[in-house]
């Protein structure tokens, strides 16, 4: 479209609409609204659901100004990009008015507090591949963290994303395939791809880290990670114009510096989002924890759960310090309330820093760093390393505290070029235009009882509006007793108004003083804000040891209220939990008293239990149980159980439920077997495996077969502690030929043809299942459960042939023969191979194979 024809403001509007990415939605502030043309006002009226009107053949639609942050949301959500265009100067009559680009926001580089969840993380990721290399980094713009990884197989990188919950994720277009299993999940960006080379990144980041190497940031042997770290910084200072001053360092972590968990456990285990997103409660463990009261304190105890410890000093560290708390109840409780001050330094810093931060921010920060005198002070009742070393990590920064004090009013607006920031007495020249002002509104006030005495006009008024400024109002009924000095200005219906030399001279200086003071008063919080930014550094380091502090005194909390012990860490392999109790469930208001149960497993004659019993009798609650309690040693936390011990373990794993990927074409079957395979592929005598209905989506041979090779598995090639929970009764069998596998059951009471779930773990197996008692409680009509009874009846007794005997029975007797034949079958081949073949005929192992 040629821009000749267009009016003055659209070509300003086309101008700008050049200098963004073009997948952006452009915002243009036109007084009181921000409005969108052309393909914006057609996208965003249909995600915003807003009237698209038209103007001159141009689409276009609008959002009010001051409800801005809502319809934004709804736009990042909807994975778009957003460029903000805002007016810099006051519109006057017959000029354009200038307009400058000030922010682009995309799902990753959200800072306003209006558009984010305050505790969780809002990640912007980048990835970059090398070979067999997958370099990833890591930003959260709203609090200056940075770091970058490596990872070595596909699969590892996969489960990091899922981790951290990315908002969004750039990469360059030649390796966008490769993120296709993402879906909608994470918002994808395509960035330049040569922004990604090595060489372009490590002096991006050298560049902003003001650095002549990389080697002192611990980055010699990482180029895919230097790649990735670079793209990300290069994206959000050239594509976002963003400020990154505030990103002041970058750390290059490890994944197996922690207990590995893959997304699937993550998910299993519900360690951070429940399972069903439409859940009538929070399900999941971090909501059963969480007790931390600052947003800070929030994110780093979600980070914890999803990254537990696996080295046993750090566990020790915090067991260390949960201990001094629990010991204290009393300072515990001071330490929390004062923790309650403390507001989010974080993201108050990192809004400073990037020029988004107000007045309100500096008192948040004021109030935040009046606090820590008083924290350090209940610190110092505390006897354990880890809460010296955070001590010694907060620093008080009373001067920052002092300048805030003295220069910013208690209660400053949100607007900062409106006046009443800065507080009386900090600046001998605002105070002098301040005064000016007001001596000039007493003179009004003054002059309009003058008025009221000269006109005898007892209802004469002196009023100001932004377009006429300071007049005189008189009624229409008293227009006969106006002075002949006053020069009429505008006539009403009901009065007139009037000005005069003199009024019109006083509010030139009225008006001057009050210009003059509001552009003074922004210049004095430009330079006040200038000052808190050079100690961004220290705001940070602050931030981490108070957001430490709070999870730490949260999980002490959490351990306090619920009677949760101090596990023993054990250097062995013994996993021994007594009277364990689930921390989600247990929580959960309901009217049956949940049960504790007891755990043993090791890498000798408690290898894999075999878990048998009923649905709803709890196998699935005391599997996950266990892992919980496994987990949460592992983050250095109390546990609930009476006593409790815990190996060091290297991964969780989990094969939970019934689950399908149709976007991928794979049944739930299929999804089982995927995920049935990374277990047994990567498990290891440290690991800690969690299986619940192996084999169920086949039939039943099938089913039996495949559970019972995989629970022979783990128990004599991997030698992995394992929790098998099933219905595959026969799999009992495997306690009598394996020393290393022991039987339990869930416990029941039948009465009156009902059952009882006692919900206690027993030592042995059970051949029943109770499926259609199970259907009876759910609610299935009772026909379908008295015809389910004669079938069952049938098929264990009735139907007898002509010689007497049950056909199903025999008929199912003599397919358990054959089945258990030719798991005998199996095990011989395994125990002696099959000697080459020599003949015309295939070998038995051939036979089976085919």
């Amino acid at each position: 479209m040629s821009e000749s024809p267009l009016t003055p403001m659209m070509q300003q509007y086309q101008r700008m609409k050049r200098e963004v990415p073009a997948d952006a939605i452009l915002l243009f502030r036109l007084g009181d609204f921000y409005e969108m043309f052309f393909d914006d006002a057609k996208t965003g009226a249909h995600i915003l659901n807003i009237a698209l009107t038209q103007r001159h053949a141009v689409p276009m639609c609008g959002i009010p100004y001051h409800a801005a942050d809502q319809y934004i949301s709804r736009l990042i959500k909807a994975g778009k990009r957003v460029a903000i265009c805002n007016q810099t100067e006051e519109a006057r009559p017959g000029k354009l008015v200038n307009r400058e680009l000030t922010q682009i926001i995309s799902p990753g580089s959200v800072v306003d507090a209006g558009l984010l969840n305050a505790r969780l993380n809002n990640f912007l990721g980048a990835i970059a591949f090398r070979g067999d290399t997958t370099g990833f980094a890591l930003v959260d713009l709203t609090t200056g963290e940075f770091k970058l990884t490596e990872f070595k197989t596909e699969q590892e990188w996969k489960d990091e994303i899922s981790r951290v919950s990315l908002s969004e994720l750039i990469v360059s277009s030649e390796w966008a395939d490769r993120l296709s299993h993402l879906g909608s999940r994470v918002a994808v960006t395509i960035h330049d791809g040569w922004a990604f080379e090595t060489e372009f990144a490590a002096d991006i980041l050298k560049k902003h880290f003001k650095i002549q190497s990389l080697d002192g940031l611990g980055l010699t042997h990482v180029p895919a990670g230097i790649g990735a770290a670079g793209a990300v910084l290069h994206y959000l200072e050239t594509t976002l114009r963003r400020s990154t001053s505030h990103i002041q360092s970058l750390r290059n972590y490890q994944t197996h510096d922690c207990l590995v968990l893959d997304s699937i456990t993550q998910r299993n285990l519900e360690l951070v989002e429940p399972l069903s997103s439409n859940a009538a409660r929070d399900t999941s463990l971090l909501h059963a924890l969480d007790r931390t009261v600052t947003p800070m304190g929030a994110r780093m105890l979600r980070d914890w759960l999803l990254r537990p410890l696996s080295a046993r000093d750090p566990i020790l560290r915090r067991q260390e310090a949960l201990s001094a708390f629990i010991d204290n109840p009393l300072a515990l409780g001071d330490l929390r309330e004062g923790l309650k001050g403390v507001r989010d330094l974080e993201r108050i810093i990192g809004r400073l820093s990037q020029g988004h931060g107000n007045a309100r921010d500096l008192i948040a920060l004021k109030e935040s760093l009046l606090q820590i005198p008083h924290l350090k002070k209940i610190l110092a009742e505390f006897n354990a390393p880890l809460l010296s070393e955070i001590t010694g990590q907060i620093e008080e920064l009373p001067v920052l505290s002092d300048l805030i004090v003295r220069a910013i009013t208690d209660e400053p607006p949100l607007a900062l070029k409106e006046g009443g920031l800065i507080r009386t007495g900090y600046s001998p020249a605002l105070d002098e235009l301040h005064h000016a002002a007001r001596d000039g509104k007493e003179w009004v006030a003054r002059l309009q009882a003058d008025e009221q005495e000269r006109s005898g006009i007892k209802s004469l008024k002196i009023r100001f509006n932004s377009v006429f400024g300071y007049y005189i109002e008189v009624s229409s009924a008293n227009l006969k007793n106006v002075p002949d000095h006053y020069i009429r200005k505008q006539t009403l219906v009901n009065a007139e108004r009037f000005i005069t030399p003199e009024l019109k001279e006083m509010e030139g200086k009225i008006l001057g003083a009050e210009e003059r003071s509001q552009k003074l008063e922004y210049e004095i919080f430009l330079e006040i804000r200038e000052d808190v930014v050079h100690h961004t550094a220290s705001i940070q380091r602050n931030a981490r040891a108070l957001a430490t502090l709070d999870a730490l005194a949260g999980l002490a909390e959490t351990a306090r209220l619920f009677n949760y012990v101090r596990p023993e860490i054990g250097d062995g392999g013994s996993l021994v939990i007594t009277e364990g109790r689930h921390p989600v469930l247990e929580q959960m208001a309901t009217e049956e008293k949940f049960i504790p149960n007891d755990t043993r497993l090791n890498d000798s004659e408690y290898r894999v239990l075999v878990i048998t019993g009923p649905n709803m009798a709890g196998k699935s609650t005391f599997i996950r149980q266990v892992a919980l309690i496994a987990l949460l040693a592992h983050t250095g936390a109390y546990v609930p159980a009476q006593k409790a011990e815990i190996p060091l373990l290297d991964r969780i794993f989990t094969r939970v439920g019934a689950n399908d990927d149709l976007s991928r074409g794979q049944s739930t079957f299929m999804v089982e077997m995927n995920e049935t395979a990374n277990i047994l592929n990567n498990a290891t005598p440290r690991s800690l495996v969690i299986l619940d209905e192996i084999g169920r989506g086949t039939s039943t041979f099938d089913g039996l077969s495949i559970a019972w090779a995989v629970a022979e598995h783990l128990h004599t090639v991997t030698e992995t502690k394992t929790l098998f929970a099933t219905h595959y009764h026969e799999l009992t069998e495997l306690a009598v030929t394996l020393r290393g596998v022991k039987n339990f059951h869930v416990a029941v009471r039948e009465w009156n043809d009902q059952i009882i779930f006692l919900r206690k773990i027993n030592a042995g197996g059970t051949d029943k299942s109770y499926g259609i008692q199970v259907g009876r409680l759910a609610g299935l009509p009772k026909p379908v459960i008295e015809r389910a009874k004669e079938i069952l009846r049938r098929l264990e007794e009735d139907e007898l042939d002509e010689s007497g005997s049950p056909r199903l029975v025999a008929k199912r007797t003599n397919q358990k023969r054959k089945a258990k034949d030719a798991l005998s079958q199996i095990d011989m081949f395994s125990q002696h191979p099959p000697a080459e073949k020599t003949g015309n005929g295939p070998c038995p192992s051939e036979k089976i194979k085919n």
